[in-house]
Parts: C-alpha cells; structure tokens; sequence
C-alpha cells in the first residue's frame, strides 16, 4: 500500500508548532513526481499534482498517463482537477483515491480557453455549482480524504468573504486564496488586506498564495495574514531549495536531481529535466552560459554540462541523502467501469453519442492526440500564480 497523509493533522501539527504548512503549487507541466519528490527534500511539507482536466482524465487512457504518475512515498500529495460538473470531478476522484491524499478543485485559472469552457475563474459566477462539485465529492468519501478548492479574491472584498463562506459549508478541509483577482498580472500586488480577512472569518484552514520569492517572503506573508499554509509556485520552480532558506539553487539540490533523473531511469522526458534545470540554473550561469546550455538536447549533453561548468568543485562520490526517495514506482489501475462509462463521450458536446462535428475533441478519434496538443499548446506554467510564458488563446 502506498504511504497516505491525513492532510488535517498536517495543518494541525503546523499549528501547534505555531508554524504554517509549506505547500508546492500545482504548476502545468512542473509538477510532475520528480519535482515534488525533490522539493519535500528541501522543506516542502504538502505537493499538487499539475491542474488535470477531469473530463479528458476520465475519457483517455494516454491522458491518464501522461498527466499522473506517482511512487511509494510520493506524499501527502494533492490532485487538482479542472471541473464543470458533478459527473466529471467525481468519478476523476475516485480514479485517483487510492493514489492521493486529496483532490482540488481550481477554480482560479484565468486564462481564456479555461474560461470559455466554463473552467477555473469561470466557476467564481457560478457559487451554486462549486457549492455542489465540492459537496457531493466530500460525501462520496471518508473523511480522511481531503477534499479543497483553489480561488482567486474578488473585487469586491464583501462578496470574497461570502464565497469563501459557502464554500466552507460545503464541509472541504481547506482552501487555498490567491491573492490577485482574475483579471491582474503575476506581477501585480497581492491584496493583503483580503487575505488577511479571509483568513480571519474563515475557520478551515487557508492556504495564501502568490508573491513569494523567497522564505523571508513566506514568512512575512505567514506573520501578515495569519494563513495555515503558504503556496509558492514561480519562486520554488526558481530554487527548489526555497523552502529551506537558500536564496538560489543549492549544489546539492542540482546533484538531487540528477540522481532523481538517473532514478526515475525511462519515466522522465528529457523535456522535464532539462527545463527544471533552465529554472534552477537562472542565477548561476552566465549569459553565454545560458546559450549554450539552453539548445542542449541529450540527458548525456547536459550532466556533462554540469559537471563541467556547475558541479566542478561537488565531490560526486558522496551523494545526497535523499529524505524522500524517487524508487518504487506505482502502476496505477483505473476503474473500467468509470474509464468505459466515460469513453464513449465526445469531448466536444459530452454526450455518449456524439451527433455534432466534433471529431479534433473525439478522444477516440485522436487516440490522445488531442489532449496532448492541447496541453502544448495551451497551458502556462502556473495557472494560478504565472504569467512567465503566455501560451493562453
């Protein structure tokens, strides 16, 4: 059986300890097994899975794989789902329940395709709705599995305290606040002053998110507001390590990973490893080191970058100690009676026939090729706290 996490008695501990809860952010495409396991090395206490469509999650077996892959130890461990019905967010959650400590409901991305599918921010118009996905997932399973919700604030300070009201009589074990609305920029300022209502009148705990670069930061934004947790999405995929006080990529979080690469052996695409690296090495090259290492295109060409340019002076015959391990992948088995029920749907019109032109949505059609495209060429970095690539439509 694979390792499970109360997510409860994690805000609990942390409140005795009179601390707060250091959570890893659901970032598209980074937030993959390898990075949460290399981040709880570094101080993380809780991890999301990157945000994952229910519905093509449901309907599509390369779906399935290619946005969850977990190991033995790779907890407490969140999955987030972008959901627009009952049927979709449910039967999402209970594909993954053996796997995870909980599910999440995003209901804060503000990018446009998401909000013309009636995803993320598009949720906030609709209270009733999320009232319902959240309900009817927490009492379909035992209590122990967390069920939350992931919002951005509203302009309107009365009406963010409202909905996060509702949201808590829905009985989920937490929330997470991002403190911008839907329409600023990650550059922008977060709103302080709602955050630190929020987390005044709400009695779940509440997880603040966005403006965090540093621990200093974390712990200011922790003192300020008086959350249960911190989120930190840019400032983490930057250093890894940011939890544990560093102010750039430690040499030993480097080493990690490649251990973590050399672990994971064929469930990491170069694409993966190479671009934690773009991230982590930012403050570290030099300009025309950041040239050559950027059109590297072999895991071979890039460790001999490494160790001839970042790790000279690392002795590599004692390795780092790994506090959460990579090993014991898990080969998850899905529900037939969900995955067929759901199959037959169109993704374009979500009846089990489909009576539309709808083939490029059909995931029968594409055999997944949809779905990955899709992906491509439509997710940020961050849905929640990141504007660093503009990949919206």
């Amino acid at each position: 059986m694979k390792m499970k996490t109360n997510i409860n008695e994690l805000f609990h501990e942390a409140k005795c300890n009179d601390t707060y809860v250091k959570v890893c952010a659901p970032m598209v495409r980074y937030s993959k097994v390898q990075f949460r396991t290399l981040v709880k090395n570094f101080g993380v206490d809780l991890c999301f899975t990157p945000m994952i469509l229910a519905d093509s999650f449901c309907q599509n077996e390369k779906a399935r794989s290619n946005e969850f892959m977990t190991t033995m130890n790779d907890s407490p461990l969140i999955v987030q789902f972008a959901a627009n019905n009952v049927d979709d967010f449910l039967d999402a959650s209970k594909l993954i329940y053996t796997y995870a400590d909980g599910v999440d409901l995003n209901c804060g991305c503000p990018q446009r395709w998401a909000m013309k599918d009636g995803y993320g921010c598009a949720l906030l118009s609709q209270p009733e709705l999320i009232h319902d996905l959240l309900r009817t997932v927490k009492n379909n399973f035992p209590s122990n599995f967390s069920v939350s919700v992931k919002i951005r604030i509203l302009q309107e300070l009365k009406k963010t305290i409202t909905m996060c009201q509702q949201l808590e009589k829905c009985g989920i074990d937490f929330i997470t606040v991002h403190g911008r609305t839907p329409t600023q920029k990650s550059g922008d300022e977060i709103n302080i002053d709602s955050l630190k209502e929020v987390c005044e009148i709400v009695r779940i705990p509440v997880i603040a998110n966005g403006g965090v670069k540093t621990l200093d930061d974390a712990d200011k934004l922790h003192k300020k507001v008086n959350c249960s947790g911190v989120m930190v999405a840019n400032g983490i995929l930057s250093n890894p390590a940011l939890f544990s006080g560093t102010n750039k990529t430690p040499l030993s979080c480097i080493r990690l990973w490649m251990d973590i690469k050399n672990e994971s052996k064929d469930k990491i695409t170069f694409q993966c490893y190479h671009h934690h690296l773009v991230f982590m090495l930012e403050k570290i090259l030099s300009k025309k080191q950041k040239q050559e290492f950027n059109i590297l295109s072999t895991f071979e060409s890039v460790d001999s970058f490494l160790k001839t340019n970042v790790l000279k002076c690392y002795n590599f015959d004692i390795s780092h100690k790994m506090k959460c391990k990579i090993d014991d992948f898990i080969t998850c088995y899905f529900d037939d009676k969900i995955t067929i029920k759901h199959s037959s749907k169109c993704r374009g019109c979500s009846k089990s026939v489909c009576y539309c032109i709808c083939d490029k949505y059909n995931p029968n059609s594409s055999n997944g090729n949809y779905f990955s495209s899709f992906v491509l060429n439509n997710d940020g970095i961050d849905y929640m706290d990141s504007n660093m690539f503009d990949e919206s439509i």
